[in-house]
């Protein structure tokens, strides 16, 4: 069976998912393109014309499944070569343009979400990361659409739809021989895009106060940056210059290394539909701390929740710091790996219902 891959912005946890993908079901003929996850606004927009113009002949060849990311322009693709409508067509959802929260510089998204919407709708098969993916994304075009100046009738479409998707998550990959006690419980880790949606102030805001009371802590402050890095980043390395033992990016033996030491792995994030990087770090002997919202109730049971708030954050953490023998046991992240989900993913690929 022949599949062509798409992802139309490669970032970090996209290559991860269709690497992941192609060598679990390596039974498969994969043609993998790909477009850097850079220049969002034209990338989401200009990604068939993109390869249109390079990979006209991949293109035009005949394939039995089309699996694309949501980022892909999927019926202006398939309008530029018809052939590709002729394949089973399948969009995976890592994140959802109507629930993505805008920054006060950004203007509204409407051509990315138009994009999503275009894309769900040329698909024979949506499928989610998460539950919490497929809600948002149905409850966010559905209020879009009453906003749009001519009153369509949309909810009927919608639920039709909602019937062609479903929810499989991004697997993680297996390690051998994970750690059953939290090494370092004292640690708190920050491994998340060094982004306003990430919400750091908040992570922040909470060590200070932590710090100022001289509560035993170290950190380290590790993934993803870019060019334009909040303030809040400057000000907590030199604030916190005492309790670091690590700041920025890391090689990635040396980030396995430090996920592989334990420790609290922190989440404040505004916008999260599935959260790999926590994920990775739980399977590897971090204790996590999630805010109870976004895809996180249905991902991690309450004990490795807090209310979502600094104050709620704080006073969780005060705790486990203080008397780490009050911290839950290591959470058991089998179920998220891949050997659980290499068969829905192959019965997804050849076209058989659950």
């Amino acid at each position: 069976m022949r599949v062509l891959l798409l992802s139309a912005y490669e970032a970090v946890s996209h290559r991860y998912w269709a690497q992941s993908l192609m060598t679990a079901l390596d039974e498969f003929s994969w043609t993998l393109l790909t477009l850097p996850p850079r220049h969002f606004s034209w990338r989401i927009r200009g990604n068939p014309l993109s390869w249109w113009l390079k990979e006209h002949e991949t293109l035009s060849q005949s394939y039995d499944v089309v699996l694309a990311t949501s980022m892909v322009d999927f019926a202006t693709l398939v309008g530029l070569f018809p052939q590709l409508g002729q394949a089973r067509k399948i969009v995976y959802f890592h994140e959802n343009q109507f629930a993505y929260p805008a920054s006060s510089e950004q203007m509204p998204q409407v051509e990315a979400k138009m994009v999503n919407l275009y894309a769900a709708l040329a698909a024979d098969t949506i499928v989610f990361n998460t539950a919490y993916n497929r809600d948002s994304f149905f409850d966010g075009a559905r209020q879009f659409l009453k906003k749009m100046p001519e009153n369509l009738p949309a909810a009927k479409p919608l639920e039709q739809m909602r019937q062609r998707s479903k929810v499989l998550p991004v697997p993680i990959a297996s390690v051998d021989n994970a750690p059953q006690v939290n090494a370092n419980p004292r640690r708190i880790m920050w491994n998340h895009r060094w982004e306003y949606d990430k919400n750091p102030e908040d992570f922040f805001e909470v060590l200070f106060t932590l710090g100022e009371q001289q509560v035993p802590f170290e950190l380290a402050v590790l993934g993803q940056r870019f060019r334009d890095v909040p303030p809040i980043f400057a000000e907590a390395e030199q604030r916190l210059a005492k309790q670091t033992i690590c700041w920025g990016p890391q090689p990635e033996p040396e980030y396995r290394a430090l996920l592989n030491g334990g420790g609290i792995v922190v989440s404040t994030t505004w916008h999260e539909f599935q959260g790999l990087a926590i994920m990775e770090a739980a399977q590897r002997g971090a204790l996590p701390l999630v805010p109870n919202r976004l895809c996180f109730p249905a991902l991690y049971p309450e004990k490795y929740r807090y209310d979502g708030t600094t104050e709620g954050l704080y006073h969780r953490l005060y705790a486990w710091l203080m008397e780490p023998g009050s911290q839950p046991p290591l959470l058991d992240t089998y179920p998220w790996q891949w050997p659980q989900w290499r068969g829905a993913y192959r019965k997804l690929l050849i076209g058989e219902s659950e």
